[in-house]
């Protein structure tokens, strides 16, 4: 045994024989087709029937192979050459999407067919967005009122959740925004959507995705401005969807705004600069002040690596604003701005929890360096205060509100300018223990 030689493998191998149920189908695209084509030819423009038999028929066709074929024909009748052309040597059905009805009503019905068909087989998911999106880049090769249906339809699907936003960005193709076919095609859509949802529910939607600030991508390079957006969606009735790009580049600003300023009090620029900088921007951009003032806030808050001990944050926080002052009293020369800021530091305070029991320390403050009115915390305290924290804030600020009220019954024509604090009397140990 130990002389004989061992056998060298040998590339011919053996052939084992296997169950029929374990041999892979061979990808026949045609004959999933004509399967698909002839059930809808049964079921016709009975969409119920329709949503059964692609439910019934998916234990026995092959729609994860076949997924772009099944979506093909319940779009267009049949398989989609490169451009969106109709393949023609193929069976194809007149029972689809593009020979429906161009009304919301079947376009609705339609979504609840997909609608079904995804829920039920869920490994769709994927391959109907990448089959979208290759629709919108084949948009050229559509009649218009196919695009019409199209777009009501990924509207319906986009209101209802069944499509991410991303596939959005199909539109921005070169030669469908040079052709202006993404704009008109965005409107059928958005319309859609809105009228399904709401501006704010598609808003979350596009920045949930990071489309927000690439719809103005719709347009050419030449027409690539707010301005010509803003006119483009009013016009054809989505002033809605206009509000909201302006509002967005208003945003973007403000970010870069807030940078900037940060940039400037990090380097240890005066703050004689910072402010002549800041109303420079107002003028400028045409912002307001109340706007600047939010702006300034979050400048300054963003500057410190605050501690998580709430005893700790206060003092740093007391800190923080005391120096900095100078800045939020620039920007606080409105009874508005004042009010402004009150509710920018609820917000705040609210937000970060650890700052939750500095806001009666932070509001005494800046009414110490006169930054903020009494009539200001009055009306802040009584009628314009966030729901954000309520009870607990108004809790904080009852007894210098109630020492507020005393003094201006007491002084009523002393207290000339409210900012003036040497004009109001001494305010008692406990006010001054939590301002110094």
């Amino acid at each position: 045994m130990s002389n004989q030689k061992q056998q060298k493998p040998t590339l011919t191998g053996q052939r084992f024989k296997t169950r029929k149920r374990d041999e892979k189908e061979r990808f026949d695209p045609t004959q999933f087709q004509e399967s698909v084509v002839q059930g809808l030819n049964q079921t016709g423009t009975d969409l119920e029937a329709v949503a059964k038999f692609l439910d019934f028929s998916g234990a026995k066709l092959d729609y994860r192979r076949y997924a772009e074929t099944l979506f093909d024909i319940l779009v267009a009748g049949g398989m989609l050459a490169p451009g969106g052309a109709l393949s023609d040597d193929m069976t194809r059905t007149n029972f689809c999407l593009f020979t429906a009805p161009e009304d919301v009503k079947t376009m609705r019905a339609y979504a609840q067919v997909f609608n079904k068909l995804i829920r039920r087989y869920k490994y769709l998911e994927k391959g109907f967005e990448e089959e979208i999106k290759k629709l919108l880049l084949f948009l050229n090769g559509f009649s218009e009122s196919e695009r019409n249906k199209l777009a009501m339809l990924t509207g319906i699907l986009l209101a209802n959740g069944n499509l991410s936003a991303s596939i959005l960005s199909s539109l921005f193709n070169d030669n469908l925004v040079k052709e202006g076919l993404s704009p008109a095609f965005a409107v059928k859509l958005f319309k859609s959507w809105i009228s399904e949802r709401d501006i704010n529910s598609v808003a979350a939607s596009l920045r949930k995705v990071g489309m927000d600030n690439r719809l103005i991508e719709l347009f050419p390079l030449n027409k690539r401005s707010y301005d010509h957006f803003s006119k483009y969606f009013t016009d054809a009735g989505l002033k809605e969807l206009s509000d909201f790009a302006r509002n967005q580049q208003s945003l973007g600003a403000r970010k870069e705004l807030q940078k900037e300023l940060q940039e400037q009090m990090s380097q240890g620029v005066s703050f004689k600069e910072i402010i002549a900088y800041g109303k420079e921007e107002i003028k400028k951009s045409s912002i307001s002040e109340q706007m600047m003032i939010g702006i300034v806030w979050t400048s300054v808050m963003s500057l410190v690596e605050w501690n998580k001990k709430e005893e700790l944050v206060t003092e740093q926080a007391i800190k923080q604003l005391k120096q900095h002052s100078p800045l939020l009293k620039a920007f606080t020369t409105q009874d508005l701005s004042e009010l402004t800021l009150l509710l920018r530091v609820q917000d705040y305070c609210y937000d970060n929890i650890h700052f939750m029991k500095a806001f009666q320390k932070i509001v005494l403050l800046l009414y110490k360096v006169e930054v903020v009115s009494e009539e200001a915390i009055l009306k802040w305290y009584t009628e314009a205060h966030l729901a954000k924290g309520k009870s607990v804030f108004l809790e904080q600020m009852k007894k210098f509100v109630e020492w507020l009220k005393n003094a201006e019954e007491e002084y009523g024509d002393m207290l000339i300018n409210s900012k003036h604090l040497q004009r109001f009397p001494e305010p008692s140990k406990w006010s001054l223990s939590l301002v110094h």
